[in-house]
């Protein structure tokens, strides 16, 4: 259904390329919670869409669960709310972990021009309300302990009397926030990121256009109305906590990650006047917070008597400082204990995990106990995520979301939308079968050793930091059926896989020491995206026992708020459980000529891309690289110009470079590609 200019569609959004059903999942992200079933960044891979349902549904069973705790008089249950990009969601949750309960609402999404995306505070918030009462409904109140809030980072802007403001050249007051994937800042950022100012090495040298400044700068140079009645911006976390509090205190994890604050020194008076917003210095950063608060601190005297009649809860519970949605991810799955599962990072410190949260895109949380500087990936941010650490944050803007629009803009999707229908199966999972059907005796990587993608169809986030960056794919034949549709599914997967991994590595070169990942959000109930990152990158995939950790996070936030736990590391390891390990799958891997599955890693790295050389799921048996070694033979040795470069740069192989040596020779001539 086509977006008219300056209407509205619930749900729906497009990234500069056809409208399709939007997910709920950002980021920035970005990443995988609340989105419908059967969307690839899903809350629910199996089953059938839920967007467009406009009422909130709350899991079956969860009445049982109810039933069982009861017998227990200790009982204490948190209520997690978190805001998506395209829907809100809550939780009940217990002091283990289990979520009792859980509802989504849908909240609408403006896009009154391309990478224009809005939305109103009014309806997120009425949103939480209307969630939050459902699986609150029933409890014994003395039970709930406290509430935790994350969203997606987003700007809201309301005046001196806490009303909205437009940001909109439509003077629509009530879409009064600019979306985190909104693009309308290039300029803006541009102009900042030439200032080359010292708070940008905490940025990974480069300020994105989907963190607040250049959004700012932007409302300023073209809102001026808006501007000149602005009382107080807020990133859409903390607006939550206010609405439930009435107290305008800020999360230490949203100033730091997307407003350049910094946990020693506070904010930069030099920044902001260089860039051209002074006006924020001098009213002592009021208006974008001169109170800040450690994630999961109790935020002035818990939920003010108009707030808890509008949530459903008790009046003065304790309400957290609240966590960018990804962060919440990373705090609900990163901590978990992990003993007994045989993993390499038993016995070792948090240092060795990343968190991975996947949606409509992706988040890589990685901590460590000294800051790293990472090229092209965001941070250090101290104590951003857990107390006491330094945070890096790698991400790729166009996760769960590309793959639906890949899958949804196919000639062939009604024919997959109608068998899968008759099968009473999710797309995806019909998708998968599919791939299992056609790939016959070979491992299902083999399946697109002539079909790539290049996944960056909204800019690249990390780590190259170009939001320039267009997709692509290779390899199209003129084939319309299913099977060329599952086909360009499985590479996509391939290629945001690959991003994956050209992130790690870019962190480990960096100084981090990564040997497990941490998957949540909607795509990490996709088991071919789950195998392939496994696969790709060589390491395991811890899996939550609660799907929804990003729930869990949050809270696990209201928990730490209420005092029932000294600590969020506490917390955490307390709250946080492991469900399933997916180990890569070391049958597909063989000696012989490789392939890469995706143009990314080879064409971001160039052609000194350092690599262990095989891509594990993907190595081509000798009877498909006849061809390949012909070309091999003809290619003079000279021309791999090894010389002067280490060991490792030379470990490249043969059949990487055949495959993409047309490509690259293509894409030389794009003056956007810099690697």
């Amino acid at each position: 259904m086509p977006l008219s200019p300056g209407g509205t569609v619930p749900g729906r959004s497009r990234l500069s390329f056809p409208p399709l059903p939007f997910s709920s999942r950002r980021r920035r992200g970005r990443p995988g919670k609340g989105e419908p079933s059967g969307f690839p960044g899903s809350g629910g891979f199996q089953g059938t869409s839920l967007l467009g349902v406009c009422a909130a549904r709350v899991v079956s069973g969860w009445t049982s669960l109810l039933r069982m705790h009861s017998k227990k008089t200790a009982v204490r249950y948190y209520v997690g709310i978190d805001v998506g990009s395209a829907s809100v969601r809550a939780a009940l949750v217990d002091g283990c972990g289990t979520v009792v309960a859980h509802a989504e609402q849908p909240i609408q999404i403006w896009e009154p021009q391309p990478d224009h995306y809005e939305q109103s505070s009014a309806d997120i918030w009425a949103a939480c309300c209307s969630v939050t009462k459902k699986v609150v409904c029933g409890v014994d109140a003395a039970q709930i302990r406290g509430v935790g809030f994350d969203a997606t980072c987003s700007l809201v802007v309301l005046d001196k009397q806490f009303q909205p403001l437009a940001v909109n050249c439509e003077g629509q007051n009530h879409r009064n926030v600019i979306m985190w994937m909104d693009h309308r800042a290039v300029s803006q950022v541009e102009l900042i990121n030439a200032t080359q100012h010292r708070v940008l090495n905490y940025v990974g040298g480069a300020m994105s256009v989907e963190m607040q400044p250049p959004k700012l700068l932007w409302i300023k140079e073209n809102l001026q109305e808006s501007w000149e009645k602005a009382g107080y911006f807020f990133d859409l976390p903390d607006f939550l906590s206010w609405k439930a509090t009435g107290v305008t205190a800020r999360s230490l994890c949203t100033v730091v990650c997307k407003w350049t604050y910094t946990s020693d020194k506070g904010w930069d008076d030099s920044f902001w006047k260089m860039i051209g917003l002074e006006c924020l210095v001098k009213d002592k950063y009021e208006k974008i917070g001169n109170h800040v608060l450690s994630p999961g601190e109790a935020v002035g005297k818990g939920l003010t008597p108009e707030a808890a009649k509008e949530l459903g809860l008790p009046e003065g519970i304790a309400v957290a400082a609240s966590l960018i949605d990804a962060h919440a991810g990373g705090l609900g799955v990163i901590g978990a204990d992990v003993k007994g599962h045989n993993l390499p990072c038993e016995n070792q410190p948090i240092t060795s995990r990343v968190a991975m949260i996947c949606g409509t895109s992706s988040c890589h949380m990685g901590v460590s106990e000294k800051p790293i500087f990472v090229p092209g990936v965001w941070g250090p941010y101290f104590s951003a995520m857990v107390p006491g650490l330094w945070l890096n944050e790698g991400g790729q803007s166009a996760t769960g979301k590309l793959i639906d629009h890949v899958v949804r803009g196919h000639v062939a999707f009604p024919e997959l939308q109608s068998k899968a229908a008759a099968s009473a199966h999710s797309i995806y999972t019909y998708l998968n079968s599919h791939l299992d059907l056609i790939k016959k005796s070979l491992p299902v990587g083999f399946l697109t050793v002539d079909l790539h993608v290049w996944p960056d169809f909204h800019g690249n986030r990390s780590p190259l930091t170009d939001l320039t960056l267009k997709g692509m794919v290779v390899g199209l034949t003129l084939s319309r059926g299913l099977d060329e549709l599952a086909l360009i599914y499985l590479a996509t997967i391939q290629a945001i896989a690959l991003g994956t991994r050209h992130i790690l590595e870019t962190m480990q070169a960096a100084g981090h020491d990564i040997n497990t990942l941490f998957l949540c959000g909607g795509l990490s109930k996709n088991p071919l995206f789950v195998q392939m990152h496994a696969d790709i990158t060589g390491k395991p995939v811890v899996l939550s026992r609660e799907v929804e950790s990003v729930l869990v996070g949050a809270a696990i936030l209201g928990a730490c708020a209420s005092g029932d736990f000294a600590s969020i590391q506490e917390a955490m390891v307390k709250m946080g459980k492991i469900g399933r390990v997916v180990q890569p799958n070391h049958e597909h891997k063989r000696r012989g000529t490789t392939m890469s599955s995706a143009a990314p890693s080879i064409l971001q790295r160039g052609p000194g891309f350092t690599s262990d050389g095989e891509d594990k799921h993907m190595v081509v048996p000798k009877k498909q690289t006849a061809p390949l070694r012909k070309k091999i033979h003809e290619t003079p040795q000279g021309e791999d110009s090894s010389q002067g470069k280490s060991q490792e740069q030379q470990h490249v192989t043969q059949g990487q470079k055949v495959q993409f040596q047309d490509l690259v020779s293509f894409m030389s001539t794009d003056t956007s590609v810099t690697e």
